[in-house]
């Protein structure tokens, strides 16, 4: 036991023993993704000798699919306890993505079985984000969720930088399935670190029961002792979204990310065909021109915490979100040589700060303004809008950049994202308060604001 807090003091210094098991396991099955990145289209080229058509529909339709196929997985977790949730689609992703080197070892390995390979992770993706909101929520006091927010977002940038030439090079050296290997053992690993979290949730798991079972007989609370078996009903597959529209900030974040992050994903692979096709840029050039900037998630994370103190949360979340707009646009003045690669790592460095900056903030909004009986539907919601306006946008402007030209349709989507800013919310609310025993919501009604 010992041993165990010490680890966990190594892993997550000052937010306790089992916040460092579950930054650990992020940190695992994060790099273990970035190492596998791109793997899938890579594979479909080298290997199965896909076209351009075929390797779109993989990025887009699976996403997609995948999201189609989340949506009601989201109101199961709500009333299930999240760490059991999160060792399953760990689990879930591990045997998925396992299938792929033991039916490339056996000669079988097909296009469409990598589609339904990525469809089943992305709708474990979606499920394991909205469950680890909610456990994060219960795991941590409130002050602490932006320092928590903050450092997931520093991993993240950290294993963007490292994962992707290492994943080159295992690809080069090991052949095309081994950074799959290593993604899927990093997501086993996961599992056994979120497992080793310990404690219990019965605190707010028995809570969650005691509204959902109010909700159902229409009490205000239920009898002493009482455990009604969670079940979900048709309704509660739109709940995530009834809550989001129902809160103007929360409508217009959900509305900006989807459209931003849609946009900023729509022109990479044009950006790709530009660079690698009429620019004449090599391989690793390409890649240089993405590894290097991801430094600014690291120093924009870093920079979150002291900005928020200074000038409050609402006022970052606005001011970064709106800085964060102008700099796609750059990306339309690309040109071949030095100079071209200068100007996209200088584009990418800023775009890549600013996000450092607004994606610990906006996380951490989204979750004070939650309540907790709430969490995993709301971020289920969000994270099946963001995937499939992302995968709409992208299959938009594969066909925009056909017809018009990659550069017209990147400079299209530059533009577009000045206009981003608008969508921001203007004004906060008090976040909603969290319904205690005697303060249960009556079935169908919006949560009360002071």
């Amino acid at each position: 036991m010992r041993n165990g807090h010490r680890l966990g003091h190594l892993l997550g210094p000052g937010l306790g023993r089992r916040f460092g098991w579950l930054w650990g396991a992020y940190a695992t099955s994060a790099l273990g993704t970035w190492l596998a990145f791109g793997a899938f289209p890579l594979i479909a080229i080298r290997v199965l000798h896909a076209g351009p058509a075929e390797v779109a529909a993989l990025s887009s339709v699976g996403a997609a699919v995948g999201a189609v196929v989340a949506v009601p997985l989201g109101p199961w977790v709500e009333f299930r306890r999240k760490r059991p949730v999160l060792v399953a689609m760990d689990l879930v992703r591990f045997a998925a993505l396992l299938t792929i080197p033991v039916a490339f070892a056996l000669g079988v390995l097909s296009l469409l079985q990598l589609l339904l390979v990525s469809v089943v992770v992305a709708a474990a993706d979606i499920t394991f984000r909205a469950a680890s909101g909610a456990y994060l929520k219960t795991l941590l006091p409130a002050e602490d969720l932006l320092a928590a927010n903050a450092r997931f977002e520093s991993t993240a940038w950290t294993t963007t930088i490292i994962g992707p030439p290492l994943g080159g090079a295992a690809f080069g050296l090991l052949g095309p399935v081994a950074t799959l290997v290593a993604d899927a053992v990093s997501y086993l690993l996961s599992a056994l670190g979120i497992r080793a979290t310990g404690g219990h949730e019965r605190d707010d798991h028995e809570r969650d029961d005691r509204t959902r079972g109010a909700h159902e007989r229409g009490d205000r609370e239920p009898p002493p002792g009482h455990r009604e078996a969670a079940r979900m009903r048709a309704g509660d597959l739109l709940d995530g979204w009834r809550f989001i529209l129902a809160d103007p900030t929360l409508r217009a974040l959900l509305l900006n990310t989807a459209v931003f992050n849609g946009l900023v994903m729509a022109a990479e692979p044009l950006l790709a065909v530009l660079m690698l096709g009429r620019l004449g840029f090599a391989p690793w050039q390409y890649g240089l021109a993405f590894a290097v900037p991801s430094i600014g998630g690291l120093i924009g994370s870093r920079l979150a915490r002291p900005l928020v103190t200074r000038f409050g949360q609402h006022q970052v979340l606005v001011a970064v979100g709106a800085l964060r707009a102008i700099w796609p646009v750059g990306l339309a003045f690309l040109g071949p040589g030095a100079g071209g690669l200068v100007l996209v790592m200088g584009v990418e460095l800023g775009l890549i700060l600013c996000c450092g900056i607004f994606n610990p903030v906006h996380a951490t909004y989204r979750l004070e303004r939650t309540p907790t009986d709430r969490v995993a539907r709301t971020l289920s919601a969000w994270a099946v809008t963001t995937k499939a306006s992302t995968a709409l946008l992208t299959a938009t402007w594969g066909v925009l950049g056909a017809v018009l030209g990659p550069r017209t349709a990147i400079a299209l989507a530059g533009v577009l994202l000045l206009a981003t800013p608008l969508l921001l919310p203007r004004r906060t609310a008090v976040p909603v308060p969290e319904p205690g025993p005697e303060q249960v919501p009556e079935p169908g009604s919006a949560p009360s604001r002071v």
